[in-house]
Order: C-alpha cells, then structure tokens, then sequence
C-alpha cells in the first residue's frame, strides 16, 4: 500500500517549537525559583492552559475584556520566562521577588481560569424602548360606492357541444353508475369553467 504524503504547514511547525521552548523556559525558571520536581513541569502547563482559554474567550464572540485581560496576563509570565532564562538572571540566585511571583503564579492561575471558564459571555439585556405613540390619521370623507356591475350574462353553449356532452354525461353514468360534476365534465370536454358550468345547467 501506498503511504499517504504528510503535508507539514509551516506555520503549525513553528507554534510547535514556539509552543516547545516556552515550555522549557518556564520550566527551568520554575526550578530555579524552587519548585522542583513536577511543580516544575506543572508551571508552564498552567500558563499555557490559561493562554488557551483566553483565546477561546476572545473566539467566543462575548465580552473580550476578561479574555484580553488574562490573555495579557499568561503572555505575560511566558514572555518573562523566556527573557529570564536568556541570560539576563543568574538561575543559580533567584531574586526574592520573583520566588514569591512563581509561588503565588498558580492562585492567580487558578482564578484566571474559573473567571474565564465559569463567567457570562452573553450580552447585557437592554431594556425594551417603548412603543411609539400611535400617530391620528386625518378623517377622510366618505366615498360613495360604486355601483355593483351587472351580472354578466349566461355563456352561449353551441348545441352540438350540448349533444357531445350529453353523450359523455352517459357514458360516464354507465361506467360509474354516478351522472358526471362539473370538473369531470370540463376535464373531457376541455373547456373553460364558465363553459362547463352552462353545460351542466342544460344536462340537468
């Protein structure tokens, strides 16, 4: 069997190794200031997982200003990470300060999340505007009615066609025991209703 060709988009491969060495970046800030161990590799997935819902907040189509918010935030504390770690801070002397930021990034981590998660993006109800005062039309005067046309007179029915239609009236008496309507009866003559109507009239 063939193997299907792997197509690689460019731009997934570079999120990948993006993605990649932030992670390693806030790991070994993580460890530096401390957290040893699995609270180490847990740092960076908690500032990922809080960028992600940011994102999906800001897709979501709702209030944007929480999902800017923590989206700045996490890229934050990503972007510090990468620059710490650049050679700018000794790893072997981490300030006091920035143990007590990466002890406290997991409360903060916490509570992005739940807000990001768990609030409204629905949009505040707006009360409804009243309704337009209805407007008075100026009476008109009254209008004399028209009078009703006359009635047209009867449809003119030549006598041959009253003689083949009597005919088919017969036949179909005879077939169905029933004498023929109207709608059948224009069906086989093929005629206008006003027509078939005036032909019924004289077979009755």
């Amino acid at each position: 069997m063939r193997s299907l060709p792997v197509r690689l988009d460019a731009v997934l491969v570079q999120a990948l190794i993006a993605a990649a060495l932030s992670f390693a970046h806030l790991h070994d800030l993580a460890a530096a200031a401390g957290q040893d161990g699995w609270k180490a590799w847990a740092y960076p997935v908690s500032v990922d997982l809080l960028l992600v819902a940011a994102w999906r907040r800001l897709r979501s189509g709702g209030s944007k200003a929480a999902g800017w918010c923590w989206f700045l935030v996490a890229l934050t504390a990503s972007l510090g990470a990468n620059i710490a770690t650049a050679g700018l801070l000794d790893l072997n002397a981490v300030p006091a300060w920035l143990r007590i930021l990466v002890a406290g990034w997991p409360a903060v981590a916490f509570l992005g999340g739940t807000l990001l998660a768990h609030g409204s993006t629905a949009e505040p109800e707006t009360a409804p505007s009243p309704a337009p005062a209805p407007v008075p039309t100026p009476e008109r005067p009254a209008v004399e009615a028209a009078p009703e046309p006359a009635p047209s007179p009867a449809t003119p029915v030549p006598p041959a066609l009253v003689t083949h239609a009597r005919k088919v009236a017969d036949d179909h008496r005879a077939r169905t025991g029933t004498p023929i309507d109207t709608p059948t009866l224009r069906a086989r003559l093929g005629v206008p209703l006003p027509l078939a109507e005036a032909i019924a009239a004289q077979l009755t």
